[in-house]
């Protein structure tokens, strides 16, 4: 009985203790729980909140372009740049509302507007979508296409003329187009180089836009030299729409500034920088929390062309004072309005200078890429690679003779020379430029017998060879010049005889400037074909802006093919090119007499074009014993006065002229030093 009494009071107490224990624990809990919910509460729900990293990536400045002597063509200008930064949850409706804000303080060019921009703003904001997808489409098309496919139809079929947005609305589509391109937390360039009144009026504005809008320093492309040259530099500008995926697979950002054209497109590789990347930590929200860091770029590579600025200032002023000149003097010349020069090493392929001018309302037009764009039968500059196609196909033989009289095939009208030269020699129909020379050596590799007037059984084989060796020196083939696109000429098909007749003269196919540089550079250097290129070198980016850094990659000359044809071939057109420009009966002989300190080789040519109009053209190079100059002269609708042959003779001129000036200060040809192997490896990679 004790002993159960004794018992039952124990229990009770560790029952107690128990509860202590319990309550304490609660009470600790409780506390606990406070004070992460309301002491920190706030900090807590956000660190639990923090989903996601994400990087933003901001252009690095670009590399710059020197000539070959160490000027700066195309440079950095800093500039501030106004900028559109999105969130993940900012809708359409704020998109236009912050556009149209932005429209009443700054001012955007609108030209740049595409049909498609017009359509796209239209449809988002200035129509129903809805009727009008129910207006452009039918049921059946509703029914089976996913709404990519609906839009793409919506948007072809849309009428322009059905567009009708004013000028408010243009500018406001305008800075549309720059917000919606890139990605959300990724600034988005709406316009760079903001004046002065523009950034003053945003920063005092900057409030209305909630922090999408801001004003970050930036770089735009200069020309210290102007307009020389700048359209063979190329644009920077956004990705154009149609490359956008491409560029993305490459790992690119739909925002990204790159080249757009010739040399800028060219070497996007080499010139774009490291960009500048901000890591921002976002909510669940995709709002950014804290801030962010930010990991400085650098400037991308430089790029040292083979371009002799001064030479390019020279030859751009002797093209245009010849056409003036042409004009005054010719009364047939008045629908001369350009022409296109290009001047290259033929040893290295180097372009010293390429100058294209066109006269536009009385003012010149600097259109240097009409050199790689433009195709025009050439005349009888070809007639070289006549001769040697003879020799490669066994027709006739170095020292042939030949008569030139009229011939007269059925059906078609006489074919002749400007004159009847008799019995002339392969040299000496180069030399007086004899039109029946040539039209003999067509006929007899299409195996046509004059006397009995039968025989080109097959037109396409006679057609293929002649083309092939005409290929061998860039006529007619892509010269592989380092530029985006080329055009490689007009290949006018297989045709009748007196066609195959008159591609002996250059009356037929078509070729461009740039491939009649690189056929009379063959000749010149001894039948090997060579690339044409811009890129000499590309060097690190300098502390000092006037010099480039150290070299890490040199261009080294490209051999695309060595003709087939011996070298004594070869020696002997030369000499008939010789002849051309120094002897009595030469065609070009009266310009070229008396030059200072050079002796040149060449061949003159006349192209019918147009109708009624003509091309005058003319290739050469100098000296003659020692090629390091070739050059190429273009001018259509030139009837007469030697246009062709004037700016030749100046032209060299001013290429021996500065030559023997030497007073360039080459910059660029200082010691080196640094790991520029690795860094080769790491651009070619």
């Amino acid at each position: 009985m004790d002993a159960y009494k004794k018992k039952k009071t124990h229990v009770p107490f560790r029952l107690n203790i128990l509860f202590v224990v319990v309550f304490l624990l609660f009470t600790t809990l409780i506390l606990r729980l406070g004070v992460v919910q309301i002491v920190h509460g706030d900090s807590f729900k956000a660190e639990a909140e923090r989903t996601e990293n994400i990087t933003a990536k901001l252009d690095a400045p670009r590399g710059k372009m020197f000539d070959r002597y160490g000027r700066v063509v195309v440079d950095n200008e800093p500039v501030f740049s106004i900028t559109f930064t999105r969130t993940n949850n900012t809708t359409k409706e704020e998109i236009y509302e912050i556009a149209t804000k932005l429209s009443k303080f700054i001012e955007i060019d609108t030209d740049t507007l595409t049909e498609r921009d017009r359509k796209d703003f239209y449809l988002s904001y200035k129509v129903d979508a809805a009727e009008m997808y129910e207006k452009l489409l039918t049921e059946k098309e509703m029914e089976e296409l996913n709404n990519k496919e609906e839009y793409r139809l919506v948007i072809e079929r849309l009428k322009v003329a059905e567009i009708n947005l004013t000028k408010e609305e243009e500018e406001i589509a305008a800075i549309w187009r720059e917000m919606i391109r890139g990605y959300a937390l990724t600034p988005q360039r709406i316009k760079v180089g903001a004046t002065q009144k523009e950034i003053a009026i945003i920063s005092e504005n900057l409030d209305e836009f909630n922090g999408t809008i801001d004003i970050k320093p930036d770089a735009q492309r200069t020309y210290p030299y102007g307009e020389t040259m700048q359209s063979i530099f190329g644009k920077v500008g956004q990705i154009p729409r149609e490359l956008i995926d491409g560029y993305v697979l490459e790992g690119r950002d739909r925002n990204d500034l790159v080249g757009t054209s010739f040399l800028e497109e060219q070497y996007e590789s080499v010139l774009r920088g490291t960009k500048t990347k901000i890591n921002y930590v976002t909510d669940k929200a995709g709002n950014p929390v804290g801030k962010p860091e930010e990991n400085v770029g650098s400037r991308g590579y430089d790029l040292v062309l083979t371009v002799d600025m001064e030479l390019q200032r020279r030859v751009e002023a002797i093209v245009e004072e010849q056409i003036l000149e042409a004009r005054r003097k010719y009364a047939a010349n008045n629908q001369l309005k350009s022409s296109y020069v290009v001047m290259m090493n033929p040893k290295t392929g180097e372009i010293y200078s390429m100058v294209g001018k066109q006269l536009e309302d009385g003012k010149f037009k600097d259109v240097p890429f009409g050199n790689v764009y433009n195709q025009y039968p050439m005349g009888s500059t070809v007639k070289a690679a006549t001769v040697l196609t003879g020799y490669q196909t066994g027709v006739i033989d170095p020292g042939t003779v030949l008569y030139d009289t009229p011939l007269k095939l059925p059906g078609t009208k006489i074919k002749k020379s400007y004159k009847n030269m008799g019995y002339v020699s392969d040299i000496e129909a180069l030399q007086q430029s004899s039109n029946v020379y040539m039209f003999r050596i067509a006929m007899m590799i299409a195996g046509y017998d004059y006397n009995e007037k039968r025989g080109f059984k097959n037109p396409a084989k006679a057609y293929e060879t002649m083309r092939y060796y005409f290929n061998q020196f860039g006529l007619g083939v892509p010269t592989g010049i380092d530029l985006p696109y080329e055009d490689d000429g007009y290949n006018g098909g297989v045709q009748a005889l007196g066609n195959l007749m008159d591609m002996g003269i250059g009356q037929f196919d078509t070729y461009t400037p740039m491939q009649m540089v690189q056929y009379i550079s063959t000749i010149a250097n001894g039948g090997y074909r060579m690339q044409p290129h811009f890129m000499k070198e590309i060097r690190n980016p300098s502390a000092r802006s006037e010099n480039p850094g150290e070299s890490i990659m040199t261009h080294e000359p490209k051999i695309l093919n060595r003709v087939d044809m011996k070298e004594e071939w070869i020696e002997r057109v030369q000499k008939g090119l010789w002849m051309v420009m120094n002897t009595k009966d030469g065609t070009a002989s009266s310009y070229f007499k008396n030059t200072d300190g050079y002796i040149a080789a060449g061949k003159t040519g006349t192209a019918q074009y147009d109708g009624d109009s003509y091309i005058l053209t003319l290739v050469g190079y100098a000296p003659y014993d020692n090629p390091e100059v070739a050059f190429a002269v273009v001018s259509p609708y030139a009837e007469e006065g030697g246009i062709n042959n004037k700016i030749g003779r100046e032209i060299l001129d001013a290429y021996f002229e500065i030559k023997k000036e030497g007073h360039r200060e080459d910059i660029l040809n200082q010691p080196n030093e640094g790991k520029g192997t690795d860094q080769k490896e790491q651009i070619q990679n």
